[in-house]
């Protein structure tokens, strides 16, 4: 009735007034239930932006035939119960091949850095749309109301952590950006001896008194609703987020383990501290932080492919490793989703021709994940004979969008915001698939 009467403008009125309320209920950090039955609580992306090589790590492509054609040129070996194979490239993460589940068959739209890399974090490649993290805190909230849902360690780009039009409070918050010292990373001001708890309190209460005065004369303004959301936030963020930074509880055989420290820097692997970064994760993940993504943005390898290849994999080889360990260690593995991958892969080198470089290869490349309910020891989908293109078990990055939310309990349908006239979603409005059979 409200649609046809008065040429629509009731229903308009009436839209206005559910939108705010909707926002009211949806823009807080407080955790939500699940849709559906979860296998996992928090992910843990460990993004491996530039291209990883699967050829020589994962997706094993030996000499077929009489004549050597692209493929594999290390050495790999079966591993595990399972039988996974894995490259001498990453002795530690092999370690746990029963843990892995392997995803040989992604694929994406192009084989630019920068779109790609955004369809990977936003399900968009070129327009600007609220990133995985975000989409997942705004479904599920955060267990920890001292942290925030979302933090992205070593970020490069803002679209890795951006909300866009979601509620700004579900925003990811960086701790190191562009190479910055991940020693001497900080999340920015929360840290102040200036004044007392109590006296820092009393004036944020004055504050956020002129702050709520000042939003009741503008209930829709969702960026000052955010200022207000944030600020308190970061008070309550001063008594844990610090301690949690600080390593110097940890043992020095943890610290040995994670290579915290270590900063190689040969051709195109830079000194992130991955170390440092994944035993982060590990502990803020142990602290109720839904999602937390930790990058080593130095894949992108197309002269010296071999040279940068094993320095990048020695470089995050045992941290993830450690990762993996500790996270079993403590029980948490079951419900804690990790996911390794970057926007893209790369073509194979054919063995002795004499030439070491590479390009991008956006047809046929591996992810992997572990833990939060997926299938241990399992191998989906397959590239053709020389890793080219994924010829069977196909996975787009909207369908792992889609998987790692219904692991998470929520349907990818379903998680959706109205903005400028229609719902959107992190799947976008094309199909997208669950692929059940990755699951445990």
């Amino acid at each position: 009735m409200l649609k046809s009467a008065s040429c629509g403008f009731g229903y308009l009125a009436f839209q206005s007034l559910f939108q705010q309320q909707l926002l009211a209920e949806s823009s807080s950090l407080v955790a939500k239930a699940p849709a559906l039955p979860a296998r996992a609580k928090r992910v843990i992306f460990l993004c491996m932006s530039g291209g990883p090589a699967q050829l020589d790590m994962f997706d094993y492509k030996p000499q077929v035939g009489k004549k050597k054609h692209p493929g594999s040129v290390y050495k790999f070996q079966q591993h595990g119960e399972s039988g996974l194979w894995a490259s001498e490239l990453v002795p530690e993460m092999a370690r746990h091949a029963d843990k892995l589940c392997m995803i040989n068959g992604m694929y994406a739209d192009t084989g630019n850095h920068a779109q790609s890399f955004l369809q990977l974090h936003t399900g968009e490649k070129l327009r600007k749309r609220p990133s995985m993290g975000s989409w997942i805190n705004y479904g599920l909230g955060t267990e920890n109301q001292n942290l925030p849902g979302f933090i992205s360690l070593n970020a490069a780009k803002p679209s890795v952590y951006s909300s866009v039009f979601l509620p700004p409070i579900f925003e990811g918050t960086p701790i190191g950006v562009n190479g910055e010292d991940m020693s001497q990373a900080m999340i920015n001001d929360i840290s102040s001896d200036h004044l007392s708890p109590t006296k820092k309190r009393k004036q944020l209460d004055f504050v956020q008194a002129m702050n709520r005065q000042h939003l009741a004369q503008r209930p829709d303004d969702t960026q000052l609703d955010g200022v207000i959301e944030s600020m308190e936030l970061a008070f309550r963020m001063q008594m844990t987020a610090p301690e949690i930074l600080d390593l110097s509880s940890e043992t020095q055989e943890t610290i040995q383990r994670y290579r915290v420290g270590e900063k190689l820097s040969v051709g195109t692997c830079r000194p992130t501290d991955f170390g440092r970064q994944c035993l982060l994760a590990r502990r803020f993940a142990e602290a109720g932080v839904r999602f937390i993504e930790v990058n080593h943005g130095s894949w992108d390898q197309h002269k010296n492919h071999r040279r940068d290849l094993e320095a990048n994999c020695k470089t995050t080889d045992a941290p993830i490793a450690a990762l993996l360990d500790d996270l079993e260690m403590r029980g948490m593995l079951d419900d804690t989703l990790v996911v390794w991958g970057g926007e893209f892969g790369r073509p194979g080198l054919t063995p002795e021709n004499g030439k070491d470089e590479t390009g991008h290869n956006y047809r046929g490349f591996t992810f992997w994940m572990a833990g939060g309910g997926t299938k241990g020891g399992y191998v989906h989908g397959k590239t053709n004979e020389t890793g080219a293109r994924s010829v069977e078990g196909k996975v787009h990055f909207r369908d792992l969008h889609a998987t790692i939310l219904h692991l998470l309990g929520l349907p990818h349908e379903q998680l959706a915001y109205f903005h400028e006239g229609r719902n959107h979603r992190l799947t976008g409005p094309e199909e997208a698939k669950v692929v059940q059979e990755l699951f445990a």
